[in-house]
């Protein structure tokens, strides 16, 4: 259990992904900065890289790999403050059964955080019902805020534990216009591509064929397509169709003046003129800089594409509007809504969060985690969530998990890595190939 008197909080963030960890990580440093942070990585499909990892940036103290049955028993035989669940919802949930289990009776237990990595457009209910439990639940705007005291209040469950912030990973330099610094360097464009948004094979060729066209048309312009993950890396989303193959197809091939590119998003946005997305949190980061965005209509304005939260904001375009030169102008209200502090006040977006942690911290006695799902609430859904986890519905190790032995190294060793490369490959080439062959015969 946590001591309440050591000067450096000791944090420990679970994250299962690249993106996740990448919020996870910097939210705990900015709820407080003089930390000892140990990472976990949830092992599964989309355990991020070496690679993804350097990518991020975000530093630990310590990191590594684990099962959820075994991250609840770390963090109950450990000293922590704060645990920071930096996951989808069921793995969230699952988290939180079993750490309500392990600390049952506790006289002292660490504050539980968690929250959302991006934009909140689809599964709003359910998302945030897993989540439900933990002592702070993290809203990246006051429209998240909002919504989620909304869903919690909707079905009887104390909306208390919300607190409004920001996305934790905005910030850089303010864009001051093309040409600004007096260097020769083009004007930039990016395209911030997406692993599932759009999904079709039709639709992402489009979007590729788009962002080429756009660079013929215009050859003083350098225009980059940035990609996620590396073919057999796997993100947040499972993607299908990368761009990389699209692109190795695309007719006549790249021009000189178009190419992929990979790395930090924020070291991309330093040479950014102009973001382009279908709805990518990078819209988000480029807004915050000040660099004109747009958010793209050629597919519709859809749910399932996730570009409708961007209605109001001023930044919808098509690619005929972009390549006659318009550039979007954002509605100041709607970037205020949506935690944008383009003109300042960023850092205080975290007081309200940061309060919080503290007073529950340094608290002589905190509440016992309960989650609003309970096996009397969702009977016919909690089950199949924990043990997708390795927990039975009272949060309890399964047979089998509870005697498996636990690694207790850090981050794999290359030997493992290259185990879990070649499973990831068959894995992939299954969602890859396999399953979109599968659909496409049930379509005939």
């Amino acid at each position: 259990m946590p001591s309440r008197t050591h000067s450096s909080p000791r944090v420990a963030v679970l994250a299962d992904s690249d993106t996740r960890w990448k919020w996870g990580a910097l939210t705990a440093y900015r709820i407080q900065s003089d930390i000892r942070l140990d990472g976990y990585l949830l092992r599964g499909r989309a355990t991020p890289t070496v690679r993804q990892l350097d990518e991020v940036g975000a530093r630990a103290d310590s990191l590594r790999e684990i099962r959820g049955v075994d991250f609840v028993r770390s963090v109950d035989r450990t000293r922590y403050d704060v645990v920071v669940l930096a996951c989808v919802g069921g793995a969230v949930q699952a988290m939180l059964h079993g750490l309500a289990r392990a600390w049952r009776g506790a006289q002292q237990r660490p504050v539980v955080v968690t929250g959302y990595v991006g934009v909140v457009y689809e599964k709003l209910a359910d998302g945030l019902l897993l989540r439900h439990g933990a002592d702070v639940v993290l809203a990246n705007s006051r429209h998240d805020a909002d919504r989620f005291r909304e869903v919690y209040r909707g079905v009887g469950a104390d909306d208390g534990s919300i607190a409004e912030c920001a996305l934790p990973f905005l910030g850089g330099d303010r864009y001051r216009g093309a040409g600004a610094t007096g260097t020769p360097d083009p004007y930039t464009v990016v395209f911030a591509a997406q692993p599932s948004v759009p999904e079709s094979r039709a639709d992402r060729t489009y979007l590729l064929r788009r962002a080429v066209e756009h660079a013929r048309k215009h050859p003083d312009r350098e225009v980059l397509i940035k990609l996620r993950s590396k073919p057999g890396e796997h993100t947040t989303h499972i993607e299908e169709l990368p761009y990389q193959k699209l692109a190795a197809k695309a007719p006549g091939g790249l021009p000189a003046n178009c190419r992929l590119v990979y790395g930090n998003m924020g070291e991309v946005l330093d040479r950014t003129d102009l973001m382009v997305t279908v709805s990518s949190t990078a819209a988000l980061e480029s807004l915050h800089r000040g660099i004109p965005t747009a958010v793209l209509t050629d597919l519709g304005i859809r749910e399932v594409l996730g570009n409708h939260h961007f209605l109001g904001s001023g930044c919808l375009a098509s690619w005929d509007e972009l390549d006659a030169g318009h550039r979007p102008e954002p509605d100041a209200d709607w970037l205020a809504r949506q935690g944008v502090a383009a003109h300042g006040e960023y850092e205080q977006a975290f007081d309200a969060a940061r309060a919080r942690v503290t007073a529950l911290r340094t608290a002589d006695r905190l509440p016992p985690i309960t989650p609003y799902y309970t096996p009397r609430t969702a009977p016919g859904y909690l089950p199949g969530i924990l043990a997708r986890h390795g927990l039975d519905p009272h949060g309890e190790p399964l047979a089998g998990y509870a005697d498996a032995p636990e690694e207790t190294g850090g981050l794999r060793r290359v030997a493992r890595e290259t185990v879990r490369e070649a499973a990831r490959g068959a894995y992939r080439h299954g969602v890859q190939r396999v399953a979109p062959a599968i659909r496409r015969w049930g379509q005939l």
